[in-house]
């Protein structure tokens, strides 16, 4: 007996309640979506993950000195861009395919892009715009007018301000500026903070109040997300190379780390954690050259087409966002190299995935959960908010696609619908050019995510068959597509 029941009729008791719950579409009649499986991503983590592919500028004080971090004894007069246009840049964001941009508004020499009340190093004691100039104010305009993304970096780290040390005063002080930074200048998408900070075993210590911080962010742009080591919303991915892991979770568990050399280890960063308990998704920084900031001596060492498209199958590909640096020079511009790699960086996207291959074929699963909401043609219709459900309690399941003509692919594009939590963990996609021909094999992977990118040999098929061998919960699919590369391509395979 158990509390007076026999166990029995506890477990069949126990049995019934879990199938209503997992099922939740039998009874009335009406159709329900599975049941998430947690931790699932907030409002604004989901909207985050839909932009893929935004621009970092590193642009500041450094750029004029040629440093890449200050010492925060610069003459604010060093800040002298010659020709700056905001415009430009949004305009070179936008026809990248680019949704945001984030600049460093203050880096770690603390002089402020932004007229600040709070301190003398900023744009308002250089000669540029005769000191009546605000970056923050014509990016954040240029970039409405461009339909992007606003988003800053705000160094904690401070090497200019006397009060850097002395903690409560400091972080008033930093305080004061975020709230000046996400007042003025409109809506703010993400909000920058890494854990950079050099002061060595000698050097100041200094206490952030991140829960304060993190506290003015939600207050005054609730819709933000808010990047570093361990979150709270968006993950940095362990590295600078802009590699996501093959493997790649949204989930970490961040309890007891903090940020920089305090943080997870990159190993956890890079992979994530099956089981992790906060969703923190992966951002995948990299610089278009081998610097953050512009140096002239770089202007021939932009990287190659064939390295930003293996960087982009290896972040947006892996279920990662890619925060693409470009170092504005100091004319105050996207170099012409710059600008000119990122437009053959979309052609080249464009015509790889001009035509999905899978869109409306026909499509069946070996198990389906009820209601058409859930068919196998959900994963083949073109709306990334429908999806195929495998079924209530099953972890596994098949989805085949089958052409009237054969069709030749090499990369396959594959996502989930986050919103209902991260579950695949293992799956393999085959191929047949005819029914009687024997499966074969062309790619083996473990995580989806919100996208994954297989770039296989080329492959004849006129069914193509999407097995999911182990998830966390019951499979969904909400996207099956196939399409052909342009031309040969070096990306990560």
């Amino acid at each position: 007996m158990i509390g007076g029941r026999s166990r029995p009729r506890v477990l069949a008791v126990a049995a019934w309640f879990a199938a209503l719950v997992a099922c939740r579409d039998v009874g009335d009649g009406e159709v329900r979506e599975p049941i998430p499986v947690a931790p699932v991503p907030s409002a604004r983590q989901l909207a985050w993950s839909e932009l893929e592919f935004c621009a970092f500028v590193h642009f500041n004080m450094n750029t004029f000195t040629g440093d890449e971090w200050g010492s925060g004894a610069e003459d604010p007069r060093l800040f002298a861009p010659t020709a700056l246009d905001c415009r430009q840049w949004a305009a070179t964001a936008r026809d990248a395919g680019m949704k945001g941009i984030i600049l460093t508004a203050k880096h770690h020499d603390g002089f402020c892009l932004w007229p600040s009340q709070f301190t003398e190093h900023d744009v308002a004691h250089s000669n540029w715009r005769d000191g009546h100039g605000d970056v923050l104010r014509e990016l954040s305009d240029a970039c409405r007018e461009f339909n992007l993304k606003f988003g800053v970096y705000l160094s904690p780290w401070d090497r200019n301000s006397a009060l850097y040390g002395d903690s409560p005063k400091y972080n008033d002080y930093y305080a004061n500026q975020l709230r000046e930074v996400l007042t003025h200048y409109g809506d703010v998408f993400e909000v920058w903070w890494d854990g950079a900070c050099g002061e060595g075993p000698n050097g100041k210590t200094q206490v952030y109040d991140f829960e304060r911080f993190t506290r003015i962010v939600r207050e005054l742009q609730p819709n933000a997300v808010i990047f570093s080591d361990v979150g709270p919303d968006v993950r940095w991915v362990g590295n600078e190379n802009g590699f996501a892991g093959e493997t790649c979770w949204s989930m970490i568990s961040p309890a007891g780390y903090g940020r920089g050399a305090t943080g997870p280890p990159a190993e956890m960063l890079n992979l994530g954690l099956r089981d992790g308990t906060d969703w923190i998704a992966p951002e995948c920084d990299v610089s278009i050259r081998p610097g953050w900031y512009y140096h002239a001596d770089q202007d021939d060492a932009v990287k190659s087409l064939e390295t930003l498209e293996a960087i982009w199958y290896a972040s947006v590909g892996r279920n990662g966002s890619l925060l693409l640096n470009l170092p504005v020079d100091r004319r105050g511009l996207v170099h012409e190299h710059d600008a000119a790699r990122l437009k053959e960086l979309r052609a080249k996207l464009d015509a790889t995935f001009a035509r999905d291959l899978a869109r409306g074929a026909h499509a069946r699963a070996d198990a389906t959960r009820p209601g058409r909401e859930f068919a196998a043609e959900r994963a083949v219709d073109g709306d990334a908010h429908t999806y195929w459900a495998a079924g209530a309690n099953t972890t596994s399941g098949a989805l085949t696609v089958t052409f009237d003509t054969p069709r030749t692919f090499d990369r396959i594009v594959l996502a989930e619908p986050l919103a209902l939590g991260q579950r695949i963990e293992e799956f393999t996609v085959s191929k047949r050019d005819g029914g009687n021909e024997p499966w074969s094999e062309v790619a083996r992977g473990t995580t989806i995510g919100h996208k994954r990118i297989l770039c296989v040999p080329a492959s004849r098929a006129t069914e193509v068959r999407l097995a999911i061998l182990r998830a966390r919960g019951e499979p969904l699919i909400a996207s099956l597509e196939l399409f052909a590369a342009a031309t040969t391509s070096t990306a990560v395979r």
